[in-house]
């Protein structure tokens, strides 16, 4: 066996069974044909040593049964809020308190949109709301629906206020459309939940992240940037903060809600993120450079907006080359655990390799960008490189990715610590 293959990852994020003994679910099953996935979400829980209890909205119990989801959790199941044999001792309330953790699986659109409003105009969302538990959505629904600006913004919108947001996971759709929107295996819904759970694996860890594009002005209206929406990045530091780091933020221009617990640090261009990312880097233990720097940058900026001479001249800009964020902060005594990221549209394996070893990176995260992939999309699929290993991460939605890519960051700082 090889020292690399002696490196290979286990199965992505593993469910570990007994993982969850003695953890109160609730889970709320809302209307979508993914909705008949729920009863394997129970008996995976179950599995993990859950104790599960479902409430089911009015449309989920179209597509399924209350039935078949009490024979599964060993608990009757609720789908109102007018029962009046459980509500006589305030029943909704009390399912609120027995909860460890509420899981929404499937998570409608509909639903989404009334979470993020506060609404409690039925027993799941009054739960949702009355409840001290964490709350863990999984969103399902057609792509489009989950490209949809509002959709997108509830879910950010959800996000600032501490919901768990697992997935969406991209592929086919019932509706015979491809796109993010599926909803997670059962598997992965458990695992993300054991993880959230689990140990704190940068717990007292000191995480500076860059996220987002940078931008170059030509003049005051033109500027020269990238397609980099900065979801990476901020799934990223959200991710380090769920595993206990301290965090800070360094953000390229970017419409993104700063993740719970997490300090942030806002910047334009490459120059300023540089200044910004080397203030910090120091007192750093990791540096995770997920943002889509500037290569280059005009080497003058117009006072006042270029007028075009006629309709048919052109435009000569004379670029500089911007300061090197990723190589400066590596070749800091003593430096930070250095983890890079490349963008990558053909060999990707190769190119990030060379980037790995030409800046001295301690850990690469490379992805494969283009139509549908990478920038501005929901989901990724990641490529870790290290000096001795390999780590392929399937596509799947950034936040995940994000975690996958921290437990990997923690456990290559263990055994170097070790070692």
């Amino acid at each position: 066996m090889t020292r690399r293959e002696a490196h290979a990852p286990e199965r992505f994020v593993p469910v570990r069974e007994g993982g969850l003994a003695g953890v109160r679910v609730l889970l709320g099953v809302s209307g979508g044909i993914a909705a008949y996935k729920g009863a394997e979400l129970v008996r995976r829980l179950r599995d993990a040593g859950a104790e599960v209890r479902v409430v089911l909205t009015e449309n989920a119990a179209r597509f399924v049964t209350a039935l078949t989801f009490q024979a599964l959790s060993g608990h009757p199941v609720r789908t109102s809020l007018w029962d009046e044999s459980a509500e006589a001792a305030m029943g909704h309330i009390e399912l609120a308190r027995w909860a460890d953790e509420v899981v929404i699986a499937p998570a409608s659109a509909d639903l989404l949109a009334r979470l993020a409003q506060g609404q409690a105009d039925d027993l799941l969302t009054t739960l949702c709301l009355a409840t001290a538990a964490p709350v863990s959505v999984a969103p399902a629904m057609n792509q489009q629906m989950w490209a949809h600006a509002a959709t997108q913004a509830n879910a950010t919108l959800l996000r600032s206020r501490g919901v768990n947001v697992f997935g969406p996971a991209s592929g086919g759709q019932a509706c015979g459309e491809f796109g993010a929107g599926r909803l997670l295996e059962a598997d992965e819904i458990v695992s993300l939940l054991q993880a959230r759970r689990g140990p704190r694996e940068l717990a007292g860890a000191r995480v500076l992240v860059s996220a987002g594009p940078t931008y170059e002005d030509i003049d005051p209206v033109r500027f020269i940037g990238n397609r980099s929406s900065g979801r990476m990045g901020f799934a990223v530091a959200e991710a380090a903060a769920r595993a206990g780091a301290e965090v800070v933020l360094v953000a390229g221009p970017v419409a993104l809600a700063t993740p719970v617990g997490v300090e942030r640090i806002d910047v334009r261009s490459a120059r300023e993120m540089h200044e910004a990312v080397l203030a910090r880097a120091k007192s750093a233990d990791v540096f995770i450079a997920a943002a889509a720097v500037g290569d280059f940058r005009p080497r003058d900026i117009a006072v006042h907006k270029l007028k075009k001479a006629s309709r048919d001249s052109g435009l000569e800009l004379s670029l500089v080359q911007n300061p090197d964020i990723l190589a400066d902060v590596a070749a800091l005594e003593p430096r930070p655990f250095v983890v890079g990221f490349a963008a990558e549209t053909e060999q990707v394996e190769a190119h990030a390799r060379a980037k790995l070893e030409r800046k001295r990176l301690d850990l690469i995260a490379a992805n494969e960008v283009g139509a549908g992939l990478g920038f501005e999309s929901a989901d990724n699929a990641l490529l870790l490189l290290w000096p001795d290993g390999r780590e392929a991460l399937e596509r799947a939605g950034k936040v995940e990715l994000a975690c996958a890519l921290v437990s990997r960051i923690a456990a290559l700082r263990a055994a170097r610590a070790s070692a």
